[in-house]
């Protein structure tokens, strides 16, 4: 890989398009000096918001297009009308062509995921990808996915997801084995639906040099950070990513509204400020902003479509681990001896039995 890395950003993506992209990856680059930017949509936007960031300006290339997909496009709606020549393609295909290490996108995530698995396909060996987040805990930040690429899961995948999500974590959290967790209705073995058992008994049986499988975990234990990654399909996963951030949002209106109350408690608020900047900190959304897609050719972050620029920034940061510590290349190698369940053991068991006889 090059000295620096390079970032395809979909300028037009999001609630606020380029007001945000452009600041937040100026906030990216004073933390990242090596990061050089390829900006994709309406050069005249862009270049009058670069004249105000010479410092952006300088290591940033624009590419103009006219066509942006709307945040609320079906993802068919976005392949007719945006492939080959929206900004949110043209950030992907940059990746896809080698112009740039990494995709960056605060738009419509149904179209990115779709607009991703047509362009770069998915790598050997995994039948779709998954979006996994950085999860605030009581013990700092796990690993959650699949949030939201996919409704449903094959123990296999739930299997590859593991695998995948360990080798996020390693870069993310400087660990050599990190511990996995399935989510499941409860930690008893006998407990959940039969493809997140056959997971468990292959992670639990086959002894993966890249991650140290713990058993099952249930929902309390994500906020808790019992494991490193926490594996789930993607519709469970969703739900559970939007009722923590409902929850987050609902604890803070409740604070508010009591420190509001009298007098008392605006003093109480006073005397204990550190205590609530700290939770403010602890909480804040921006902070862990940036879904990676993995088990893609390519990696592409999505940002929350409605954040500002710092949490855009922190996008592109993930990005940035991502590409600068080999994340492709470590599920890669994760992938050689990933654990195999049912017919899919059968079936490399057969194919590796023809090629010994060959």
């Amino acid at each position: 890989m090059s000295s620096t890395v390079r970032i395809a950003l979909d300028v037009m993506g999001g609630d606020h398009g380029p007001d945000v992209v452009l600041p937040g990856a100026e906030i990216a680059l004073t933390r990242h000096p090596d990061i050089t930017y390829l900006l994709f949509g309406d050069a005249k936007r862009i270049n009058e918001i670069l004249a105000r960031h010479p410092r952006l300006a300088a290591t940033s290339r624009v590419v103009h297009t006219d066509v942006v997909v709307q945040m609320d496009d079906k993802p068919s709606q976005a392949l007719r009308r945006g492939r080959r020549v929206s900004s949110m393609w043209k950030a992907i295909d940059a990746v896809h062509v080698g112009e740039a290490d990494c995709a960056v996108s605060a738009g419509n995530t149904g179209a990115l995921m779709a607009m991703a698995k047509v362009n770069l396909k998915t790598m050997a060996g995994i039948s779709r990808p998954a979006i996994a987040c950085l999860w605030p805990t009581a013990k700092g930040e796990s690993v959650v996915l699949d949030v939201g690429a996919s409704i449903g899961a094959t123990a296999q995948h739930l299997v590859d997801m593991a695998v995948m999500g360990a080798a996020m974590a390693r870069i993310v959290f400087d660990i050599e084995r990190p511990t996995v967790g399935l989510l499941n209705i409860g930690v008893e073995e006998i407990k959940g639906v039969e493809e997140v058992k056959e997971a468990a008994a292959a992670l639990r049986e086959a002894e993966h040099a890249g991650l140290a499988y713990k058993g099952f975990v249930e929902g309390d234990d994500i906020g808790r950070g019992t494991v490193d990654v926490v594996v789930t399909e993607g519709f469970s996963g969703n739900i559970a990513l939007k009722t923590a951030e409902g929850t987050a949002k609902q604890v803070a209106d409740y604070l508010r509204g009591a420190i509001n109350r009298s007098w008392m408690a605006k003093l109480g608020y006073l005397l204990a400020r550190g205590a609530f900047h700290a939770l403010r900190e602890k909480l804040d959304p921006r902070k862990s902003n940036g879904g990676v897609f993995l088990g893609l050719n390519g990696v592409v972050i999505k940002s929350h479509g409605g954040t500002d620029a710092e949490g855009f920034a922190s996008a592109v940061d993930i990005g940035y681990d991502m590409v600068r510590y080999r994340l492709l290349s470590r599920i890669e190698a994760g992938m050689n001896d990933r654990p195999q369940v049912g017919a899919s053991a059968a079936a490399d068991a057969v194919s590796d039995e023809l090629q010994v006889s060959s």
